[in-house]
């Protein structure tokens, strides 16, 4: 069994049994990185941060991989511009991204009155909403610290509708 350096198996690898992939030693690399990620790697940064654990990894397993687990239901590509696909986790629960359109960050958050809205809307129109996805894209107030921005997502992320 694959484990993180707790000594747990990761999220994704535990997914990509759950599906029946085979764990390779370099798929289990990946997957920690992809893990283990904080921000949301494009396909050369997830090599870069796995052939610094593991030298032999190439970037064509990289995609390859990528591929595969997106294929798989375990990765969701995004694009928040820039020209490069970028990849988290799939996730259960409602979450959100704003993308700062001047350096590129992507702070997540949850807000539970807008996933509320959204299922009233879909519900008013005689469905049941399934999935949806928001990306916001933004330019920073002049005015507005970055340590407030953090503080705010992480404030929401606690208290809003992401399990």
């Amino acid at each position: 069994m694959a484990t993180d350096r707790n000594g747990l198996q990761t999220r994704i690898e535990r997914m990509c049994m759950e599906r029946g992939l085979k764990m390779t030693g370099q798929r289990r690399v990946i997957a920690r990185v992809l893990s283990e990620a904080h921000d949301h790697p494009d396909v050369e940064e997830l090599y870069r941060r796995a052939s610094a654990l593991d030298g032999r990894i190439s970037v064509a397993t990289v995609y390859r991989t990528v591929r595969l687990l997106e294929e798989n239901g375990i990765l969701e590509r995004r694009d928040f511009g820039g020209g490069r696909a970028r990849y988290e986790a799939t996730e259960e629960g409602d979450h959100y991204h704003l993308i700062d359109v001047e350096s590129g960050q992507v702070v997540e958050f949850t807000h539970a009155a807008h996933a509320e809205l959204l299922r009233e809307i879909t519900a008013s129109l005689g469905f049941e909403l399934v999935s949806h996805r928001l990306e916001l894209f933004a330019r920073r107030l002049p005015d507005v610290a970055q340590e407030q921005t953090d503080h705010t997502a992480q404030t929401e992320q606690k208290g809003g509708s992401r399990p």
